[in-house]
């Protein structure tokens, strides 16, 4: 094993199938060849290259024509697999005739063609990623109905806080999950564009003197053979747009950690309130049978702290010298392989933590009644506070909920005994019923189920 990627045992756990096909030696150079041939496509339409010339590269630009050793061995010398691929494409069609392989490739630099594939790549990583934050947001969807008016402590500081509802605690995170959504067509608009400018971006090989606009021509033509955007300009060695897809994958994957953290909290011994689905032998123990670990959940915290730690690599290769860079671009080539597959592996570990959650009302309702109604001292303040006054009230529950911790009495009778208070008991048990404080958390959970159908 030299990565997760292709390791036998935890390839499809740090990694996935799809993302790990796309980020391939193969898929990488039958990009490469799609490049060639649309641009050989693109310069016959425009005479810039004889037809005949074109459709023998174009009918050259399959994987059956590479030699992986000899590409091995050329790039090992040269520095990059671009030029290798080019001369094995030049050669295969010389074959045919000669001299017309030397058509291809035309007008083109290493750079136009990397960056076009890196940009392909990223395009088929984000329809990966598109389908995952679906199914997500479906299987939210379902359990925010389902647990909508089921309540729980929400917690602060990791002490008890108030009551919420389970659902109001997912529709958060669907919450999340759709921004992330509305980030990626945004950030589609912004990376989805062709490079194509030749040795410093200027078209030079084309338009010499810039004379003629023969260079924006190839670039709009290219640019539609392989259903990409036209640049403004040449980028080079202006990475924003690589950069930004890494942070939209930190900030998933960062979602996707938060709920692992929350999960692998609420499947403690002492809350257990909620679980990984179970299945045979998952997270068990060496030693101790019992064991029932959250591993899906710690996956997920590795990998998106990886992501994370990955994407400050990304920060670093926008500080390119000049027009062309040494160095900071190759950045991109190490980690942006491991990056964009570590995303879809977290996010599909988090949608199948989703797909089986086991929700442990019973123990959802006990923990609600740990701390003998304290829970609620927010409501009963705010109900007191009308006649005593908010702070009079504030420091009277204050310290009946110290007494209610020291002395183990619930909050209910000390209340009722309290000289202070001239509510009747009824309406203090209204008050320190978790169920009559959850606010608008089923309303809340609504509109955001409701926005997301």
């Amino acid at each position: 094993m030299t990565s997760v990627q292709d390791s036998v045992i935890f390839g499809n756990i740090l990694s996935t199938q799809d993302s790990a096909y796309i980020w391939s030696d193969a898929r990488r150079t039958e990009y490469y060849l799609r490049f060639e041939a649309g641009l050989a496509r693109a310069q016959s339409k425009l005479g810039l290259i004889p037809c005949h010339a074109a459709e023998e590269i174009a009918k050259a630009c399959h994987l059956g024509i590479i030699d992986w050793d000899e590409l091995r061995r050329q790039t090992e010398l040269i520095g990059y697999p671009v030029l290798p691929v080019v001369k094995q494409v030049v050669s295969h069609v010389n074959a045919t005739e000669p001299g017309l392989g030397e058509w291809a490739h035309w007008g083109a630099t290493t750079q136009d063609v990397t960056d076009t594939v890196t940009i392909l790549q990223l395009q088929d990583t984000l329809d990966l990623v598109d389908e995952s934050l679906g199914n997500i947001q479906k299987a939210l969807v379902e359990l925010c109905q389902k647990y909508k008016s089921t309540p729980m402590p929400a917690r602060s500081n990791l002490q008890q806080a108030v009551p919420v509802s389970f659902g109001f605690k997912l529709a958060r995170l669907l919450a999340t999950f759709k921004r992330h959504s509305q980030r990626l067509v945004e950030v589609r608009t912004r990376l989805l564009v062709l490079e194509f400018g030749g040795a410093a971006g200027t078209l030079a090989t084309l338009s010499p003197n810039g004379e003629n606009d023969i260079g924006f021509r190839c670039q709009e033509e290219l640019a539609q053979q392989l259903e990409l955007a036209v640049p403004e300009i040449a980028w080079h060695t202006e990475r924003d747009r690589i950069a930004e897809v890494g942070a939209l994958f930190s900030l998933l994957t960062g979602t996707c950690a938060k709920f692992a953290t929350d999960l692998k909290l609420l499947m403690q011994s002492e809350i257990g309130e909620a679980s990984e689905p179970y299945i045979k032998n998952r997270g068990s123990s060496s030693t101790m049978p019992q064991k029932r670990n959250p591993i899906g959940c710690a996956y997920i915290t590795a990998t998106a702290a990886v992501v994370k730690n990955l994407n400050t690599a990304l920060a670093d290769a926008m500080v390119e010298d000049h027009e062309r860079s040494t160095g900071p671009w190759e950045i991109e080539w190490i980690v942006l392989l491991q990056i964009c597959t570590l995303t879809h592996a977290t996010l599909s570990q988090t949608r199948a933590l989703l797909d089986g959650l086991e929700v442990h009302e019973v123990a959802m309702r006990k923990n609600l009644g740990l701390t003998r109604g304290t829970i609620v001292s927010e409501a009963v303040m705010m109900g007191l506070g009308p006649t005593l006054g908010r702070q009079r009230a504030h420091d009277l529950v204050y310290d009946l909920c110290r007494e209610s911790a020291v002395g183990g009495r619930p909050l209910i009778d000390l209340l009722d005994a309290c000289e202070a208070i001239k509510m009747p008991r009824q309406e203090l048990e209204k008050l320190c019923n978790p169920r009559n404080y959850l606010g608008l958390s089923e309303k809340m959970t609504d509109r955001v189920v409701k926005d997301s159908r």
